[in-house]
């Protein structure tokens, strides 16, 4: 049977990635420091809204279809952080395409930092997946699709970007080799029901905003 040249990223998974790209997990996290080492700080304002932000949800987000989570936590959250600027803007639901080693994927991403204006152009920054806690999908894989797309339009070799789980969060960097092939780093779990780790997670997509959004 012919393999498939074609993908959505809502399809991907591990053995579908693994067809696409040599892939490779580096159990490190020592790549991060440069990142996660930003300096911000947090006022009374901005705090006072991260602790109501989690009195609102802390007792059903586990219970959130993908548009609650959405709705009630992760687009208020990252209206907050403001993911806007000279050149970059924020796109929900808005379609990115490549072909990649021979196969075009392509799909809508929850949620990219990229440049432009009506459409993106440079994608900088992508968050997968808005998800209930209970799912059978596979969102560090899509979006390691997705940032692998990003390096092809940008013709750059590295990404950045996280996925969450209900309320659990993960930093993401995947790197294109000289050899063609890829290997990702994982951070470790924030979990933004905890006012420190939510600081922790505002502070990381703050660094996003003014190292990496160029």
């Amino acid at each position: 049977m012919e393999a498939k040249k074609s993908y959505l990223f809502s399809e991907i998974n591990y053995k579908i990635l693994k067809n696409i790209i040599d892939i490779k997990l580096i159990k490190s996290q020592e790549i991060f420091k440069e990142w996660f080492d930003f300096k911000f700080e947090i006022n009374k304002s901005d705090e006072e809204f991260l602790v109501k932000l989690i009195d609102a949800s802390k007792y059903n987000i586990a219970d959130y279809i993908e548009y609650q989570l959405l709705a009630h936590f992760i687009s208020p959250f990252l209206n907050k952080v403001y993911f806007y600027g000279k050149n970059y803007r924020e796109w929900f639901q808005t379609e990115i395409s490549e072909i990649v080693n021979g196969k075009k994927l392509s799909g809508k991403p929850d949620f990219m930092v990229a440049s432009g204006d009506f459409e993106p152009e440079k994608p900088f920054f992508f968050i997968q997946e808005f998800k209930k806690q209970k799912t059978n999908s596979d969102p560090l894989r899509q979006l390691l699709a997705q940032m692998t797309v990003a390096m092809e339009i940008n013709k750059t070799t590295i990404m950045r970007g996280a996925y969450n789980i209900g309320k659990l969060w993960n930093f993401v960097i995947i790197e294109k080799t000289e050899n063609g092939k890829y290997k990702y780093y994982e951070s470790e779990s924030f979990d933004s029901l905890k006012i420190n780790d939510l600081k922790q997670i505002y502070i990381k997509l703050q660094a996003v905003k003014h190292k990496y959004c160029k």
